[in-house]
């Protein structure tokens, strides 16, 4: 029987003795052996830092970005492979969807930030502050990759996309990584990275893999590392008490299951979409992945003059269902990944059994079109139903890791609202309603408990990842017994894997370490105009100082005749009385307008197009016979990456606009983009 290899120190090795057996969760035949025996974790994670970790660092974020785009191409070309194997954990074609091209789709997602990030190795965080009156002296917060490694300790319900939505974000940030998958299912993680590392896209020491039993790793951290766990909050918690972690103030992220909800608003009648969305989403959590998922729906909450209709229509959406081995196309939910799992789900509902009753399913028997019962780990569907939620604890409190929900009674949205908070913390909560007032009373009532609210209608039906989707760009986790974690966010994740430190200094030195310019820092002055310099030449503080233009009452009129704004306060001399104003003044966009018409170059050269405007402020009102200039500043340069190979070689460059007047104060500042060619 095959033996699970073990990607570490550079070499897959396989360890020592029979290890633990992987079975196929359909037929209980046994797949392979996993073992770590033997591995010397120290220096797994010692290679991590001084190999992977340095390696990482070196490169940029549009480096990293494009490494994990080239990544998930190739991963992509695999997917056959990948789901042969995925059907053995027990998941049909739609649940490996979600793992494996949902796994691939966070590296895409993660790939395509590298353009929010600067060409940089690390990045900057918020915006410079004045720290003193005369401007000479300032601080910035940065953020840069720790020095440690990434320690994913990760579930059994998601093979892969628990991987790799994971990795995405590390890899990105700068920070290599070492993957403990769960035994049960590793066997599936282990062919994935078997490519990843077959691609040779990762630079050596950016990933290493443990199948098998990962304990005393902890033993080993750094205050430079980063755990994150993903599983049941008991482990959680033991891992999080770890004394090397404490010791060493470990970062650490724990996303636990928890008992996440699902709510029917008030207004829902049958016959409403909403009443269909509400019935499909039930069924959808509570089959996709066999109900192994972090996020399924545990509990459902419904109007109690509606709990019968609710009833029916559930148990009339779950008795379609049709059960067995996930490689029959006919399957909509197959086994539980093993029969260890099974066992604990049956344990947690007799449990569950003792405040409520089970309506829909069986325990001990379950009807398949394909598989073995005996020896699979097959469970059907089970509803529960507890008439009195606030008086009983058992549906708050314990969580039965497979297809299994308790339908429970509310009174009134402020009642709905409580019970959500019974489960003491969860990773969502999914309201669905027509009706805008009752979602935006039970968001803002519930949003302490949950770590994401699903409002779930007709108008977003169609495009809603639903209730137990996790998206790249928006924060995975909750507070309580959800873990008090938070993974992926887009960029928010990618500053878990950083350290923030506050710069102080001189906006001089601040602008020479951070590539950006800082207003008041010292700017170079050259003959050649900036705008005739190529992206290669321009230098951030290139200045330019302009000439001179005294504002006009006809510059006002004029503006307002061809801009059509006529507000009062360029126009009307006699609408003035009680306003800021002491007599007509220019429109902030002429005052930019006649900005650009000084510091442009008005001749062909490397600037191709103005691309935007980020930001803009008029400062003090600009009057009639008002004489205006303009310090033109190169402040941070971005280059492009080619979309196709004729395309010019160009980036773009951010100019610092500082618009004075007579007096030599600032009237307007403004960042506007232009493109720029670079050299030939």
């Amino acid at each position: 029987m095959p033996k699970l290899g073990n990607f570490v120190t550079g070499s897959w090795i396989t360890g020592d003795g029979d290890g633990q057996p992987l079975f196929n969760a359909a037929t209980g035949d046994i797949i392979a052996h996993a073992s770590t025996k033997g591995l010397d974790f120290a220096a797994i994670l010692d290679y991590a830092r001084k190999t992977g970790n340095p390696a990482l660092r070196r490169m940029t974020f549009p480096q990293r970005g494009l490494m994990l785009r080239a990544l998930a191409l190739h991963l992509r070309e695999h997917l056959d492979a990948f789901y042969r194997i995925s059907y053995l954990t027990g998941a049909t074609r739609a649940d490996s969807w979600i793992d494996l091209e949902g796994g691939i789709g966070n590296l895409f997602s993660y790939a395509s930030l590298r353009r929010k990030f600067p060409d940089e190795t690390f990045c900057l965080d918020g915006e410079g502050l004045s720290l003193g009156k005369g401007g000479t002296f300032m601080g910035q917060h940065i953020l840069v990759p720790k020095e440690g490694a990434a320690i994913h300790i990760n579930a059994f319900n998601f093979p892969v996309w628990g991987m790799l939505e994971k990795i995405a974000v590390n890899l990105l940030a700068g920070v290599p990584a070492v993957v403990k998958p769960a035994t049960v299912t590793s066997f599936l993680t282990e062919a994935v990275v078997r490519e990843i590392i077959a691609s040779d896209i990762l630079p050596p020491g950016a990933l290493q893999l443990l199948c098998g039993n990962a304990s005393g790793l902890l033993d080993h951290v750094t205050a430079q590392d980063v755990v994150t766990f993903t599983g049941s909050a008991s482990t959680g918690l033991q891992l999080k008490a770890h004394p090397r972690v404490l010791q060493e103030s470990t970062p650490f992220n724990m996303e636990a299951d928890s008992l996440n909800c699902l709510v029917l608003g008030e207004d829902v009648e049958p016959g409403m979409p909403e009443w269909d969305l509400f019935v499909k989403e039930l069924r959808k959590e509570m089959t996709v992945k066999a109900g192994q998922k972090c996020t399924a729906v545990r509990r459902i909450f419904v109007p109690e003059n509606k709990l019968e209709e609710a009833r029916k229509a559930i148990i009339k959406a779950l008795a379609q269902t049709p059960i067995g081995n996930p490689e029959n196309e006919k399957v909509r939910m197959g086994p539980l990944a093993g029969q260890s799992q099974r066992e604990e789900v049956r344990a947690q509902v007799t449990k569950l059994l003792a405040s409520s009753q089970l309506i829909y399913g069986s325990l001990d028997s379950v009807e398949l079109i394909e598989g073995d019962a005996a020896r699979g780990a097959f469970l059907s569907p089970l509803l529960l139903l507890n008439e009195k939620p606030f008086n009983t604890e058992e549906p708050h409190n314990i969580e039965a890791f497979g297809p299994v929900s308790t339908l429970m009674p509310y009174k009134d949205n402020d009642a709905a609202i409580e019970l959500s908070k019974k489960g003491k913390g969860s990773l969502c909560s999914t309201i669905v309603t027509a009706d805008p007032d009752i979602a935006r009373i039970y968001t803002l009532g519930a949003a302490t408990h949950h770590g994401r609210i699903l409002i779930l209608n007709n108008e977003c039906a169609k495009e809603s990842t639903g209730h137990g989707s996790p998206l790249p760009l928006l924060v995975h986790g909750g507070p309580g017994r959800a873990g008090g974690g938070e993974e992926m966010g887009g960029i928010r994740g990618v500053k878990h894997y950083m350290q923030r430190v506050a710069v102080q200094g001189s906006p001089t030195m601040i602008t020479h370490l951070t590539h950006q310019y800082q207003p008041h820092a010292k700017q170079t002055l050259d003959e050649k105009h900036p705008f005739r310099k190529y992206f290669d030449e321009l230098q951030v503080g290139d200045t330019v100082i302009t000439h001179k233009r005294t504002v006009t009452e006809a510059d006002i009129v004029n503006f307002a005749n061809v801009s059509w704004d006529h507000f009062y306060a360029h126009t009307d001399h006699t609408s003035l009385e009680g306003t800021l104003f002491e007599k007509p003044v220019a429109h902030g966009y002429f005052i930019l307008s006649a900005a650009a018409g000084l510091f442009v170059d008005a001749g062909k050269g490397p600037v191709m197009l103005n691309y935007g405007l980020e930001e803009c402020r008029f400062l003090k009102p600009v009057y009639a016979g008002s004489t205006i200039g303009v310090r033109l500043t190169c402040k941070e340069k971005i280059a492009q990456e080619k979309k196709e190979e004729n395309d010019i070689p160009r980036g773009i460059v951010k100019w610092y606009v500082d618009v004075y007047d007579e007096t030599g104060e600032s009237v307007a500042i403004a960042t506007i983009l232009t493109m720029v060619q670079r050299k030939p």
